[in-house]
């Protein structure tokens, strides 16, 4: 079950860091001065790769459970 483990941790590792990508995407975008309806597609845009983000982060945090119970 370690490898359930290690592969729930690079999951895990792999949506935050899509997360953080997220960040930096919108605050890019604050920062450019983009007009309203500019920033609120990036925004919309960003939400969507946002959840699927999360979404891969909360699967990998599921392996690692998981890993652990069995294990």
């Amino acid at each position: 079950m370690e490898v359930l483990v290690a592969a729930g941790a690079v999951v895990t590792l792999a949506g935050l860091i899509g997360l953080v990508w997220c960040i930096f995407r919108v605050a890019r975008g604050r920062r450019a001065g983009l007009n309203e309806d500019d920033l609120r597609s990036l925004m919309q845009k960003t939400v969507a790769l946002n959840m699927g983000a999360l979404f891969v982060s909360v699967i990998g945090l599921m392996m690692v459970v998981v890993g652990v119970l069995l294990g």
